[in-house]
């Protein structure tokens, strides 16, 4: 199984991870996206493309705000949507996560939306539904360790389409806890896919995973040097919960050479964007004259979040094995 996120005609069964996926499907989920973007300012936000359906939302790890999106993308293409409090399921007794699968595969479910804390999971999930010839059900990986965060990576896709046009006349820098983030590596792998020429990764030698340079990434651990010029600064929270050991000083010291202010902002090109994809912590990584000022998008990449997730669901629902 090469790509079990591809069905036998080469469609999308399974979003899993941005790694490997044609640039063609890239671009039809963002294509896709943009005729959803305007249901938001509807007086009735909703479309009929997942009447029927069941999507189970299985987070196996707390998040807000990814949770939260996916379910209002549900709801606005009229799914049911089933939110499992997974500290109160089955799992939390010592039910198998393909046991839990299967049984909520019995009640007839059309879609998981899978974060988990172990990188691979939703390819497990993914795997046992074909290897059980379960084609009708698929699998959004919302997250899974420090792996992928495809999702994530296509609404970044979308906003930097949205203000900047064109992907191929672009200088991208993330910057922050690249070793942690699985966003920076959905990041990365949708770029380079999208034909941006210069993608680069800034931060302290203990946040920069090796491999960086075979992805196509030129790596900085002076911010400064690695800010001039570029267009697009996606900044990184720090990922306390998955570090072990001391890998920075403090979180002072940290702001000092790597906090986004105004004055290092300006060593951008003058119409650079900033993103996020939150939660943020200002002072720490971010200075909140940046994150409020003119040039950030955060908030403009959580709305667009939802017509993505959308996209993503009414396209895997139109493609059934």
């Amino acid at each position: 199984m090469l790509n079990p996120q591809l069905n036998k005609h080469g469609e999308l069964q399974h979003l899993l991870t941005i790694e490997g996926l044609p640039k063609a499907i890239v671009n039809h989920i963002l294509d896709t996206a943009s005729s959803f973007v305007g249901i938001s300012d509807r007086d009735v936000k909703k479309v009929p493309l997942m009447r029927g359906k069941s999507v189970f939302n299985l987070f196996f790890e707390n998040s807000t705000r990814t949770r939260t999106t996916f379910e209002i993308a549900s709801k606005r293409l009229s799914a049911d949507v089933i939110n499992l409090n997974i500290q109160a399921s089955s799992a939390s007794k010592g039910e198998s996560l393909l046991d839990t699968i299967d049984n909520l595969s019995a009640m007839h479910a059309d879609m998981f939306v899978v974060r988990h804390a172990q990188s691979g999971a939703p390819y497990l999930i993914a795997k046992h539904l074909i290897d059980t010839k379960q084609p009708h059900v698929h699998v959004v990986n919302a997250g899974d360790g420090r792996h992928a965060h495809p999702t994530q990576g296509l609404l970044d896709m979308y906003t930097i389409r949205h203000y900047k046009k064109d992907f191929t006349n672009l200088t991208v820098a993330i910057v922050g806890d690249i070793l942690h983030s699985r966003v920076a590596r959905s990041d990365i792998h949708a770029l380079t896919t999208l034909g941006v020429p210069e993608v680069r990764a800034i931060g302290p030698h203990t946040l920069l995973p090796g491999g960086l340079e075979q992805m196509g990434v030129r790596t900085f651990t002076n911010m400064d040097e690695g800010l001039k010029g570029v267009d697009v600064i996606i900044m990184l929270r720090l990922q306390n919960e998955r570090m072990s050991g001391a890998l920075l000083p403090s979180a002072q010291e940290y702001f000092k050479s790597y906090g986004l202010t105004p004055e290092r902002l300006a060593l951008a090109k003058p119409d650079a964007i900033v993103m996020h994809p939150g939660p943020m912590n200002r002072g720490v990584e971010i200075d909140s004259a940046v994150a409020d000022g003119p040039q950030a998008v955060i908030l403009p990449q959580v709305t667009f979040g939802i017509a993505v997730r959308m996209a993503v669901m009414s396209i895997l629902a139109g493609n059934q094995g």
